[in-house]
């Protein structure tokens, strides 16, 4: 009998023996022993304690959930790249410049005419006091340019994207279409106030440098000193940037309905000059009190003694107003609108 033939007798005979071939294990003829399948492990009997193959898998992928950015943290992420792209495109900063140019030549002009003889209202306060330069600054440039400015970044918003054909590939992200229109009306407030600031802060410097400085004379007579006036400054900052971001409300719900950015742009700027025309006829006074414009000039209720709060706190509701409005238009809009682009 060969050496093949008695080791198969001695294994026939004595039955299994221990050796590596264990209960987890089963050997085919030629091959290694190998490890249990996974079809056979999923027909084993749970063991109590130990995890199946299914719920490790949860297990993992709620961890790996737990470690991903939060909501807000991925809201802020997205807002502070689209604040990013708003303050470097060219366009933007070359309107701000010219906003920041405006009140330098409207003070140099106002320094020019000091010496006038008949010199009254207006150039009157600026020339006493260049705190003042502010206040007219702001007036001169809320009728239109400053407007313009914040309907072409607002306008842009959603109309910019879609003519881009980036919008879709945004709304693909996993930020949802009501998240990205809060961040882009976000956006265009932020830019709003920035439009304010630059002209207010522009105005202050060149007031300080062409004219005197010293305590401010309001409007109804009373004086106040130059740490109040330049609080009165902050105010009306507050207030006008209030009321370029309803007209970023405007600008968002018109870049909704187009995918032609200019098309929003224009929209925005034909309701501003429509709405300075209809309160300049007096047959229609009675639409003025909703026409948006008309709250823009109130800020000067902070060059009166007391501050003329009433008039500016329901300018302010009016503003609220407006973003309710037409911020629900845009979200309407947007929500339920199909994405070609």
């Amino acid at each position: 009998m060969s050496t093949a033939d008695t080791r198969h007798h001695d294994r026939t005979a004595t039955g299994p023996q221990d050796g590596p071939e264990t209960a987890g294990e089963r050997r085919t003829p030629g091959l290694v022993p190998v490890t249990e399948t996974l079809r056979s492990v999923e027909r084993r009997p749970p063991v109590p304690g130990e995890a199946g193959p299914g719920e490790a898998a949860g297990r993992r992928a709620g961890a790996g959930a737990g470690r991903r950015p939060g909501a807000g943290a991925a809201f802020l992420r997205l807002l502070g790249s689209e604040l990013g792209l708003t303050f470097r495109r060219p366009r933007n900063q070359a309107m701000l410049g010219v906003l920041a140019v405006v009140p330098v030549v409207v003070g140099v002009a106002l320094r020019l005419f000091a010496g006038d003889d008949g010199m009254g209202g207006v150039i009157a306060a600026v020339a006493g006091n260049g705190l003042m330069l502010t206040f007219a600054s702001l007036s001169f440039l809320t009728v239109l340019l400053m407007p313009v400015t914040v309907s072409v970044v607002a306008g842009d918003a959603l109309a910019g994207e879609a003519a881009a054909g980036t919008l879709r590939y945004l709304l693909a992200a996993p930020a949802g279409r009501t998240r990205l229109l809060m961040v882009k009306y976000l956006n265009a407030v932020l830019f709003s106030f920035a439009v304010t600031a630059v002209v207010a802060a522009s105005a202050l410097l060149t007031g300080l440098v062409l004219f005197p400085t010293g305590p401010v004379t309001l409007l109804s007579g009373t004086t106040v000193s130059v740490a109040e006036g330049l609080l009165r400054v902050l105010l009306t900052v507050g207030y006008v940037g209030a009321g370029m971001a309803a007209l970023a409300a405007v600008a968002l719900a018109m870049s909704a309905f187009t995918e032609v950015s200019i098309g929003a742009i224009a929209g925005t700027v034909v309701f501003v000059v429509v709405s300075q025309v209809l309160r300049a006829v007096p047959q229609l006074d009675g639409l003025a009190p909703y026409l948006l414009p008309t709250w823009w000039m109130r800020f000067d209720g902070v060059l009166r003694d007391p501050v003329a709060t009433g008039d500016m706190a329901q300018g302010l509701l009016v503003f609220g107003a407006y973003v309710l409005l037409f911020g629900s238009i845009a979200w309407a809009r947007f929500t339920g609108k199909d994405i070609t682009s």
